[in-house]
């Protein structure tokens, strides 16, 4: 009977903690009439003041640990954050409140650059989408690095590299070392960025003579920081979901010649389906959410064959509700990203997925 009793309050406890996360809703119309820019700099301050004065303690979904070890990694779950949310790691403590198994920063490149101009980011909210083209605005590595030195997160953390804007493809390969160097011990994996739509000519390093050459060296140089570090840093290698399948099969026996760690599938989309005739569909920039989930998993099936198990793919786009993430699971993949879907479902999002993954099991 006690038992059943501790059992009942787990469930109410519980309940009303995924309840108080599911206030976002109400809240969404309100931030949803500023700019977007405004709006994600207004709810990560929310988040890191809910964490420094422990609220987010009280609030935060109490999510049981159903660990998976990854990449020679142990992830607390599989539900992670995508890059592009904290592009300079300054938020980690807030969004480490939210049940996450892992979160990734970046992009962040070498040198500090601003992005695009603005307006550079649109919400499609019929399509429950947004474009982007914000083109890798960040503080660059050495202040993305005294960011997390300064956080007290000590989870898993994934750090997503880009090159400078006006790096030419010819040098890319020593901006991604550069990068490499600096968060290699504050690192717990680091995630290549090369699928980008919105830095001019990134794509192209994607072509399999390019990639060859850019991940031939960005491993001899993780080699050579393991033998000083005394640990080898995984890497992973984050890709477009507009590749053609024999492209996709093409990269994937790649990654596997390179000795890749993890792939991540995928990066926004310059396609329009699904959202044509909307107000801001036209917009130059990369797609995500809902409407780029087909895309998004027909690349990762594909990936997946194509890798035999050879290494994970972590799945990411078009994750809006905990059966998405559970299909990506079931389609292969061995961890899943959240980003767009945060943005129109709120926290409670994270442990939906988490809790669907686990009553699959």
């Amino acid at each position: 009977m006690a038992d059943g009793i501790v059992a009942r309050a787990r469930r109410r406890r519980a309940h009303c903690d995924y309840a108080v996360y599911d206030l976002y809703p109400l809240f969404r119309p309100l931030l949803f009439r500023v700019d977007p820019e405004r709006a994600h700099r207004l709810v990560l301050r929310g988040l890191d003041a809910a964490a420094a004065n422990g609220v987010a303690r009280w609030v935060a979904p109490k999510l049981s640990n159903a660990p998976v070890e990854v990449m020679g990694l142990r992830f607390p779950n599989r539900i992670g954050l995508a890059a592009g949310l904290d592009k300079n790691a300054a938020h980690l403590d807030g969004l480490s409140t939210l049940g996450f198994g892992f979160l990734e920063a970046g992009t962040v490149t070498p040198r500090p650059q601003p992005g695009n101009p603005r307006p550079r980011e649109f919400r499609l909210p019929r399509a429950q989408a947004i474009v982007n083209r914000l083109g890798f605005n960040n503080d660059g590595v050495a202040r993305f690095v005294a960011n997390v030195e300064r956080a007290e997160f000590r989870g898993v953390l994934g750090v997503n590299l880009g090159k400078n804007a006006d790096t030419p493809n010819e040098h890319a390969a020593e901006d991604y070392v550069l990068g490499l160097h600096a968060v290699y011990r504050h690192a717990s994996y680091v995630t290549i960025n090369v699928s980008s739509p919105n830095t001019r000519g990134l794509r192209d390093l994607q072509g399999e003579d390019a990639l060859s050459a850019l991940l031939a060296r960005v491993t001899a140089e993780r080699d050579a920081l393991a033998e000083r570090h005394g640990r080898r840093l995984p890497l992973a290698v984050k890709i477009a979901p507009d590749l053609d399948d024999e492209s996709v099969r093409r990269i994937a026996r790649l990654l596997v010649r390179r000795r890749i760690d993890a792939v991540i599938a995928t990066n926004t989309t310059i396609a329009r389906d699904g959202v044509e005739g909307l107000r801001y569909a036209s917009e130059a920039g990369g797609l995500s959410g809902a409407p780029l989930r087909g895309r998004a998993l027909a690349t990762q099936r594909t990936l997946v064959g194509a890798l035999d198990g050879a290494l994970p793919v972590i799945a990411v786009g078009g994750i809006m509700s905990g059966a998405d993430a559970h299909e990506r699971i079931a389609a292969g993949a061995s961890l899943v990203q959240l980003y767009t879907g945060l943005i129109y479902r709120g926290p409670a999002l994270v442990a939906e997925c988490v809790r669907a993954l686990e009553e699959k099991r």
